[in-house]
């Protein structure tokens, strides 16, 4: 795996939302910054058993995602 890669972890809960979202900028609601992410970067996201799913994506990306929707959320 290359060194810039980033993995945002996410976990649903049993309703289907999501409960927690790693690389979260301030300001977003777990459930916004996994919509935006799968709106913005889907082809990146991998689902895992137990109610969980990964995005790999590079720092520059993930950084400019933040940048992004902390600017649409405000």
């Amino acid at each position: 795996m290359d060194a810039e890669t980033v993995i945002i972890h996410s976990r649903f809960a049993p309703n289907g939302t999501i409960v927690e979202i790693s690389e979260r900028p301030t300001g977003l609601d777990p459930q916004d910054w996994f919509n935006f992410l799968s709106y913005q970067a889907a082809d990146s996201y991998q689902a895992l058993a137990g109610g969980r799913g990964v995005f790999r994506l590079t720092r520059s990306v993930v950084d400019a995602l933040k940048t992004e929707a902390t600017t649409k959320a405000a």
